[in-house]
């Protein structure tokens, strides 16, 4: 039986018809590439730190600030809240390393274990916070959704800070202060900040008010710029859109990687990757260090994770960071039977189901692990260019769901519109446009699956769960270059919402083999001429189906290959289909 099929349209991005201010000696391809992404001036490209907005645009920031400085003044006990996830993590080293380095001595944390007690500041999670007798509560990348949370640390007589990007719900938590771009009345200018953006701008106006207070008269102002490597990290981990305020964030960040500046924690990672710091590119954080950290939180807990981050010797960094490693090996061996699972199933609904496969799909196996639903619901959304609900049995007899989105539907606003359709369906959920998570009962499951695909085909038409493959258009053979991938590497960090460069054309197969099980390493020369190239499709469909000889319409993107001290040019293959023709 053969996985459904999808049909998938190449589309190239449209560049608009407005004069533009870019540099001259701008290379004509990258022009055009920044065009396609809303860039319209030198401006817009100018990501120091300088140009970052003002901490103060941030609705609560004051209240905030003034808790921590009470807290810090009366050596008061601060206790961080942390996501499980790398977003988390990174955000609870900011918080920890920061205020430290701001003069407060009395800060510890507690990350919930995602398997015990689940996400967010939860009364649970606050009797345990209670045993360390915490005399405030901070919350990072968690918080604004904990109405019940909130409410009995207060009754308990501990405050809280809420620190959170999240969309809230109706109802915002009764907290002592709330900092959150996404909160009613933020004028925050950019909504897309990741958890560990927050903590940090919170930290900023930290800095300023204690500088304007004459705190630092008697000590050393801490330089806050050394924490932009975890903020970097986090913000790319958490695929959240690289808007001009984040691309800031992030090549400030990795620019001091590559100085040699990245805390202990992130260069040990980067070694048990396998990654140079010379060269690292925001993708780096995203694939090779990302998943590395998030596998304490998906296997077993994140303190793990938040331990190599806050390592303060490169000898206890990288034992941790070789654990966090053994781990993501772990991950990847689960991943990959889970996701074998998942293809079977959908090969058996396709051939039962007479309507085809439903617009929004849920899938779910009695052997799944909670901690990588997921990165399967990805895959498979991913495959099918649909929105994708994968759950595993939770605790307590409940089913934990990982969801995953398309452009066009809003994942946590359409979990709302199910619960609020169905109440009591839906035991409680939350998440981002893209990415959610929700607990349902068991018996609920299969009506829940009818009840989101409903909502689904309210946002989406058949025509849109068509696969679209975008690209920035054809190159010339003659660009096809070492230089040319380089310049492309260092032109910004690419990201959500401003993505790396793909391009297509036209080529004849010279030579394939297929490489690690499910790789196609292949050997193209364009229809148009030049140099033969070395191309590779990661996770290559139907690779037989490629032969020598043939011609064949690629989309790709140019990569710098780096093998024993050696740097070629490489194609990354992302989509690959006959060409008219052969």
């Amino acid at each position: 039986m053969s996985l459904p099929q999808v049909r998938i349209v190449i589309r190239r991005r449209s560049v608009p018809e407005v004069p533009l201010e870019l540099p001259a000696e701008l290379h004509p391809v990258l022009h055009r590439v920044f065009a396609a992404r809303g860039v319209r001036s030198a401006a817009d490209l100018d990501i120091a730190l300088g140009t970052l907005p003002d901490p103060h645009c941030f609705k609560g920031i004051d209240a905030a600030v003034t808790l921590l400085i009470a807290a810090m003044e009366q050596d008061r006990h601060i206790l961080i809240v942390a996501d499980y996830d790398a977003d988390g993590a990174t955000s609870c080293a900011v918080a920890v390393r920061g205020l430290r380095a701001l003069g407060a001595r009395r800060v510890s944390y507690v990350v919930p274990d995602r398997f015990r007690y689940g996400y967010g500041l939860s009364p649970e999670i606050v009797a345990v916070a209670a045993r360390q007798h915490p005399d405030l509560i901070v919350t990072v990348d968690n918080g604004i959704s904990s109405i019940e949370g909130v409410a009995a640390a207060q009754a308990m007589g501990i405050p809280v800070l809420v620190t959170d990007h999240h969309l809230p719900g109706d109802g915002l938590p009764d907290a002592a202060a709330i900092v959150n771009p996404n909160q009613p009345g933020c004028g925050f200018p950019t909504k897309h900040l990741a958890g560990v953006g927050v903590m940090f701008y919170l930290l900023m106006a930290l800095r300023t008010a204690l500088r304007e207070a004459g705190h630092f008269a008697a000590v050393p102002e801490p330089n806050l710029a050394e924490l932009l490597d975890l903020v970097a990290l986090g913000t790319v981990a958490d695929v959240v859109a690289l808007d001009r305020c984040n691309r800031a964030l992030v090549e400030q960040g990795l620019r001091r990687i590559r100085a040699g500046h990245g805390c202990a924690g992130i260069r040990a990672l980067l070694t048990v990757a396998g990654r140079d710091p010379a060269g690292l590119v925001a993708s780096d954080l995203g694939f090779a260090v990302a998943p590395r950290l998030n596998a304490a939180g998906r296997l077993t807990e994140m303190s793990l994770g938040i331990e190599c981050l806050l390592s303060s010797t490169p000898e206890a960094a990288f034992e941790t960071a070789t654990r966090l490693d053994t781990l993501n090996r772990e991950r990847r061996g689960i991943e990959q039977t889970m996701q074998e699972q998942a293809w079977d199933a959908l090969r058996t609904l396709h051939l039962e189901s007479d309507s085809g496969l439903p617009f929004g799909l849920c899938l779910f196996d009695p052997a799944w692990h909670q901690g990588v639903v997921g990165i399967i619901a990805s895959r498979v959304k991913d495959r099918l260019h649909r929105p994708v609900v994968a759950f595993a049995p939770g605790e307590a007899d409940e089913l934990k769901g990982s969801a995953r989105s398309v452009p066009g539907v809003h994942i946590r606003d359409t979990l709302d519109a199910v619960a609020a359709r169905h109440p009591g369906l839906v035991v409680r959920f939350g998440g981002h446009a893209m990415a959610a998570g929700l607990t349902l009962l068991p018996q609920n499951l299969d009506r829940f699956s009818s009840a989101f695909d409903a909502e689904v085909r309210r946002h989406l038409g058949a025509d849109e769960l068509e696969g679209v493959v975008w690209s920035d258009g054809e190159v010339a053979p003659a660009d096809l270059t070492l230089d040319f991938a380089q310049c492309l590497r260092e032109a910004a960090p690419w990201g959500q919402a401003f993505p790396e460069p793909r391009f297509d054309g036209r080529f004849v197969v010279v030579d394939r083999r297929i490489v690690g099980g499910q790789h196609l390493k292949l050997m193209v020369q364009s229809c148009a001429g030049g140099r033969e190239l070395d191309a590779i499709w990661f996770r290559a469909r139907d690779p037989e189906s490629v032969r020598i000889g043939d011609q064949v319409r690629m989309v790709y993107r140019l990569d710098v290959n780096e093998y024993r001290g050696r740097r070629t040019l490489q194609l990354i293959v992302d989509h690959l289909e006959a060409s008219p023709g052969r």
